[in-house]
């Protein structure tokens, strides 16, 4: 058979219609052209498959997806019991269970390392410090309140400063400043309370001890002396009301306790001068000098103490006039000279006398006293 004759059949241009026509491959096949014969095919029988034959077995495609054999269950013996929390792992010898050990506490450092933060740089304030000193130091050191008192006063803008209102804490200003306080603070001032106390021996005069009663708990309205001008008694006065100065449980006599932050620091500030008076009773036989060493020249806690006005009155009674009060200050003193305290009694505190005030009993401090 020729090439024109294959062109022919299969519908196609040849290829030199094709090269002198540029159009030939978009034409339509002309329908005058004679239809290539198609040979008739032959159907095939169809077999039938005997009744009793066995199933067509397939084979598997190539190229897909199966199990493995790796990961496929194995068979379980079914006379075998399951174990519970997993197989028993082998047993480790000493050296290996020696050896894990060194490795967890060698990674125990670098853990706790990696999860500590890393420490903040120091905060480096650049510039001249804060001029200036604190607004609620300046108003403590002149004995308008306490500093805790200021504080207060300063959130609530009851402060001001050369006439300026101050409410943000920490301010800084010129200790010759003018400060003037509102009405608000004045009144809250005048509400704060002081009391006098004649404390028997048996109570603390600080805080509770196991076993022993504070000081307090005598303030009461049946142990109040009444006095003209007094104000009624309220158990709100009891709210922040402390001792101003310690008293031992083996001593009595006069304890104040305040609200007032300018009376505290006045009696128990580091710079106060405000005496205290007391009549000792002492046995034992004191030692040469020792009555000088008592008035200037012992020490106590390794630093010596402030001179004192300390006289004999008679053979077993001392009177003592100090302006400090360390923890048993009277007491240690007469141990240094051969002395030993039987009874202690603190009369006066500043200008406030005991007076008659009998023990276990207490009373306001009158507008006219001070300390």
């Amino acid at each position: 058979m020729s090439g024109s004759d294959h062109d022919s059949r299969s519908g196609r241009p040849s290829k030199e219609a094709a090269g002198d026509d540029p159009w030939s491959k978009w034409r339509k096949p002309d329908a005058s052209a004679p239809a290539a014969e198609k040979k008739p095919v032959k159907a095939k029988p169809i077999a039938q498959a005997p009744v009793h034959a066995a199933p067509e077995v397939r084979e598997k495609p190539a190229g897909t997806l199966s199990v493995r054999k790796s990961a496929a269950t194995p068979e379980r013996d079914p006379y075998k019991k399951p174990v519970r929390g997993g197989g028993i792992a082998p047993r480790q010898s000493a050296a290996g269970k020696q050896a894990a050990k060194s490795s967890a506490s060698a990674e125990r450092p670098a853990l706790a390392a990696k999860a500590k933060p890393a420490p903040r740089p120091p905060v480096v304030r650049e510039g001249p410090p804060p001029e200036g000193t604190r607004l609620s130091k300046v108003m403590s050191e002149r004995g308008l309140c306490s500093r805790r008192e200021a504080d207060l006063w300063i959130e609530r803008g009851w402060v001001f400063v050369d006439g300026q209102q101050v409410v943000e804490l920490g301010t800084r200003i010129d200790p010759e400043a003018k400060i003037s306080i509102t009405k608000e603070a004045e009144k809250d001032q005048a509400k704060q309370v002081t009391v006098l106390l004649n404390k028997p021996v048996g109570y603390v005069s600080g805080q509770p001890e196991p076993g022993f009663t504070p000081a307090i708990t005598l303030i009461t309205a049946e142990n109040q002396v009444r006095q003209s001008g007094d104000p009624e008694f309220k158990p709100w006065m009891l709210r922040g009301l402390a001792p101003s100065g310690r008293l031992d449980i083996d001593s009595t006599g006069l304890l104040v306790l305040t609200q007032d932050g300018r009376v505290a620091r006045k009696l128990i500030g580091d710079d106060s001068q405000v005496e205290k008076e007391y009549l000792v009773r002492v046995a034992g036989e004191m030692i040469p000098n020792g009555l000088q060493l008592l008035n200037h020249g012992l020490e106590l806690d390794g630093k010596a103490l402030r001179p004192a006005r300390v006289k004999q009155l008679n053979e077993d009674q001392l009177h003592f006039i100090l302006k400090e009060g360390k923890k048993r200050q009277i007491r240690r003193m007469c141990e240094l000279v051969g002395l030993r305290v039987i009874g202690l009694k603190r009369v006066r505190i500043g200008h406030v006398k005991l007076g008659d005030l009998q023990l276990g009993q207490w009373r306001f401090l009158r507008a006219d006293e001070s300390f």
